[in-house]
């Protein structure tokens, strides 16, 4: 995750920036950089690797503008380079972003076209160019910004700086946080409170589409409609617990709306974004050509991910996948393949299950991989190869955003190894990186439903059990929104695939306990709304989650509905349908007074067997 700060102060600001972004280092970068306005003059001192590196330069610089720009970068189009260091800059503008600007090629094509040049291979740049377009046609830079916003597809924060602007700073946000903060000495911007603890005493939280036009004497925001609105402005304490959740009343809520920007850094982290292709940041340590099958073994939330994942190692690297729970899997004795890769995952990498399945198959001479949030855990260390999933600090128990941060790990695995077994082609590789470029925003999209779910969660807290039915890789999702529901809740749920539904679970149908329908618009969605119908014809109780299309299509009383954009769909939709559930949940839970963040009898790592 990138980090943003934006300062207006009455003095010089490079010190504060320089503060405010190392608050900002926990959540990793590679490079970074600064601007100022010195005499209403842009001026711009990047430096790759860390902040050191950047101060040292600034010891030379001595910048004294009192508005300025600053940003942590984590590699995402382009090398980590000088060049590819924010602040990025046209003409008047400059211009810092987190995020990915899923457009970004046809916008520069046409910008180049236009006879824009290029300084830098990030998407972010495009940016500064479309801004300057505005400008250059007379725009003035709130409309400017306003204009280009529109243009953008992705999930993204950004902060601007004009040329002449001294008492003007301009932020946006769609789908990655950030926050306006007031103080003795300024007006400050930032990707989170933590950044601003030091330098504001109050802050207010930009909502997902807003942009803010901020002076030092005045404060406007704007939603995604560019409407003047008004945000809720509390007071800012550092080392309290508002630094830490943000404006969530729970740990959980902030990490579920944390997911569109940590998933795509860690898509970010695989993919090479400018060229469209699956680019691992480790080589293998075997032939994937010689693989004769894959073993997962993991707990938990973490075993579903794997299970999501088997579909997608199936189809795109025609592999066999054995998947198992890793308190089972050692003691099953399992016979395991020569040339097979047995890949283990967790959170913390310290599970002690999974720590055993993963000795036991370095015992039978198994190519092992780690998908784990911590790479210097016990399962990292003891691995052949660690693959991070890049989600930072997850406090809530319940898994939300290392859960879908492994399933964008698994995406890109797959296809990796279905390229490096001649299964995929260069085309049909770009066809479906594109399609995973798509799930941050997507998934930000599916956030701001999340009015929707409210009355949903109501009715389903006055149930005592429930069902969750998917097919393909849905199923694994309603078995772990299932999860999701007795972890934080203590209702009893069940999650099925919906073709078993006649073979058993039909049987406890009744008007009184929720059967909850994940139905994206695949190959499988008409034999799903069959299923709907079935329980519909018996009086029970539905809730869908699912596009319009499956509504209509299902043509049966639903006692709830949250709706999930028609373009979800494909293969990798479980990663955007992943929100609605966890959304399902934890307003369950909150609705009945749960412990959300640490319900009972529940650890977030756990250590023995």
């Amino acid at each position: 995750m990138c980090g943003i700060v934006g300062i207006l102060g009455k003095g010089p600001v490079a010190g504060d920036l320089i503060e405010a972004l190392k608050r900002l280092e926990y959540r990793g970068y590679d490079s970074a950089g600064v601007a100022t306005l010195e005499n209403g003059r842009i001026v711009r001192v990047r430096a790759s690797g860390k902040l050191k590196n950047l101060e040292e330069k600034l010891a030379t610089e001595k910048l004294s503008g009192a508005a300025g720009i600053g940003h942590t970068r984590w590699a995402t189009h382009g090398k980590p380079t000088e060049s590819n260091a924010h602040p990025h800059a046209s003409d008047k503008v400059v211009v810092v972003h987190n995020g990915i600007i899923e457009n970004f090629r046809e916008l520069r094509e046409e910008l180049q076209g236009r006879g824009h040049r290029f300084a830098s291979e990030t998407d972010s740049e495009v940016v500064a160019h479309l801004v300057s377009d505005g400008l250059k046609a007379g725009a003035t830079p709130q409309d400017a910004v306003a204009a280009t916003l529109k243009r953008l597809k992705g999930a993204f924060a950004l902060a601007f700086l004009f040329e002449g602007e001294n008492d003007l700073l301009i932020g946006a946000r769609r789908g990655s946080p950030l926050a306006v903060g007031w103080g003795e000495e300024g007006v400050y911007l930032g990707s989170d409170a933590l950044a601003l603890a030091p330098f504001a005493n109050s802050i207010a939280y930009l909502d997902e589409g807003d942009w803010v036009v901020l002076r030092r004497e005045s404060s406007e925001f704007h939603n995604a409609d560019d409407a003047i609105v008004e945000r809720r402005r509390q007071p800012l304490q550092a080392g309290s617990f508002l630094v830490e959740k943000g404006n969530f009343r729970h740990f959980m809520a902030k990490e579920i709306f944390e997911q569109p920007e940590v998933i795509g850094r860690t898509l970010a982290h695989y993919l090479d974004l400018a060229e469209g292709v699956v680019r691992l940041p480790f080589d293998f340590s075997f032939d994937p050509a010689r693989l004769s099958r894959v073993t997962i073994s993991a707990c938990g939330t973490a075993f579903y991910a794997g299970l999501v994942a088997r579909y997608w190692l199936e189809r795109f690297a025609r592999l066999s996948v054995d998947i198992d729970i890793a308190s089972e899997f050692r003691y099953r004795d399992p016979p395991l393949p020569d040339d097979g890769l047995m890949i283990v995952v967790s959170q913390s990498g310290e599970t002690a299950d999974t720590l055993a399945a993963l000795r036991y198959a370095k015992q039978h001479n198994q190519h092992t991989l780690a998908i784990v949030n911590v790479d210097t855990s016990t399962i990292a260390r003891e691995s052949d190869i660690v693959a991070r999933t890049l989600a930072g600090p997850e406090i809530g128990v319940a898994s939300t955003k290392a859960f879908t941060c492994q399933l964008a790990v698994f995406a890109c695995l797959a296809l990796a190894l279905g390229r490096a077994r001649g299964v995929l082609t260069r085309e049909q590789e770009r066809e479906l990186v594109a399609e995973l470029i798509a799930t941050p925003g997507q998934m930000a999209e599916e956030l701001n439903r999340e009015a929707q779910i409210e009355p949903v969660a109501r009715d389903v807290a006055r149930a005592t059990s429930s069902l969750y039915l998917g097919r393909g890789p849905s199923f694994p999702l309603a078995m772990e929104g299932a999860l999701k529901l007795k972890e934080l809740s203590y209702i009893h749920a069940e999650g099925y695939a919906a073709g078993e539904l006649k073979h058993g679970p039909i049987a406890l149908i009744d008007y009184a306990m929720p059967v909850i329908v994940l139905a994206p618009p695949d190959a499988s969605l008409e034999k799903t709304v069959s299923n709907l119908q079935e329980v519909a014809a018996r009086g029970g109780h539905l809730i869908l989650i699912g596009p319009p299309s499956a509504r209509t299509a299902a043509a049966a009383e639903l006692a709830g509905y949250v709706e999930v954009a028609e373009n979800v769909s494909g293969p990798f939709a479980a990663l955007v349908y992943a929100a609605p559930v966890q959304l399902l949940a934890y307003h369950v839970a909150v609705f009945m007074g749960k412990d959300v963040d640490q319900p009972r009898n529940l650890a977030k790592s756990v250590t023995v067997e």
